[in-house]
């Protein structure tokens, strides 16, 4: 398996734009695998689009790969997410790492524009076979519960002819739905031992579907910071996970130095993964950029010979 570490941002901590792309032509030149945009549409935490993201990210670099974790696929319209998607592809010279869930029931995406999250699921079950048949086929008819086509088709086609269909979550149904579907698996913010537990089961599972899933095709989703869990911003995540999640905030953290982070890649390298979002826990642009420099410096050489 090919380890490749990658960037996330779970909220948007620059000011403006120019920071932004300060960041994003770092990451493209540091060997930084990937930069990935949590997707949240309601909040009243700044967060950039991810699919406009996308396309930001591809205009202003030409190595590095950009994805989305993950975006809500119930949410969207399958014709036009196949085709935003396609578009990005297209132009980045086949860079995108497409990855799609359903996003929260408790979200604010859902309540605060009164979406049902009853049967989501299914609805994000219709959508991503379509998703994935508008990229390969010239002609899509579907006569599903929530969409209907008719020799439906888009043009051009992604420049990646294996352009990637990740799912996130880890549920049961998650499960099912990468089996079916899905050519990779990033797990959200969880521990290494479920995720572990989860890549077992979408094993078995790919294997009743007749299918198979890449064995680097797995990824893990962790926020990190080089600091102490004292600093006020370590205290802030650990104090916000606990109030979400059932769960030790610092079985989901790694905070400390380098090889407290690295730790945690190798518990989640052990778990079936090798695909990384590590997400900064950082309060504005220069500490963004010092996590990430730090990031780079001292926990991507630690991983170089993989």
């Amino acid at each position: 398996m090919a380890i490749g570490i990658g960037i996330g941002l779970g909220r948007f901590p620059f000011e403006t734009g120019k920071e932004y792309f300060h960041w994003v032509t770092y990451c493209e030149a540091s060997g930084i695998d990937s930069i990935w945009q949590t997707d949240r549409l309601v909040s009243k935490e700044p967060n950039l689009e991810t699919l406009a993201a996308m396309a930001a990210i591809a205009g202003a670099t030409e190595r590095i790969r950009f994805g989305m974790n993950v975006a809500s696929i119930a949410l969207r319209d399958p014709l036009i997410t196949a085709k935003q998607c396609a578009t990005i592809d297209r132009l980045s010279d086949g860079r995108l790492l497409p990855a799609f869930g359903i996003g929260s029931a408790l979200s604010r995406d859902y309540l605060a524009t009164g979406k049902p999250t009853k049967a989501r699921g299914k609805r994000a079950d219709e959508a991503l076979t379509l998703v994935s048949r508008l990229w390969h086929e010239e002609e899509v008819s579907f006569e599903g519960e929530f969409y209907q086509y008719d020799r439906a088709s888009i043009s051009p086609k992604p420049a990646n002819p294996r352009i990637p269909l990740w799912i996130g979550g880890g549920s049961q149904a998650a499960i099912e739905r990468t089996a079916r579907i899905g050519t990779g698996w990033l797990a959200g913010i969880d521990t290494p031992s479920h995720t572990a537990e989860v890549v077992a089961a979408i094993r078995e599972a790919t294997a009743r579907y007749h299918r198979s899933i890449d064995d680097d095709h797995y990824g893990a989703t962790f926020s990190f910071r080089f600091g102490s869990v004292d600093d006020p911003i370590a205290q802030q995540a650990i104090k916000g996970f606990s109030a979400r999640l059932d769960v030790d905030p610092m079985a989901l953290l790694a905070i400390g130095g380098a090889e407290v982070i690295a730790a945690r890649v190798r518990e989640f390298i052990a778990a079936g993964c090798s695909k990384f979002v590590l997400i900064p826990i950082a309060e504005g642009a220069d500490d963004v950029m010092l996590q990430t420099r730090r990031l780079v410096e001292e926990v991507l050489p630690l991983f170089e010979a993989a």
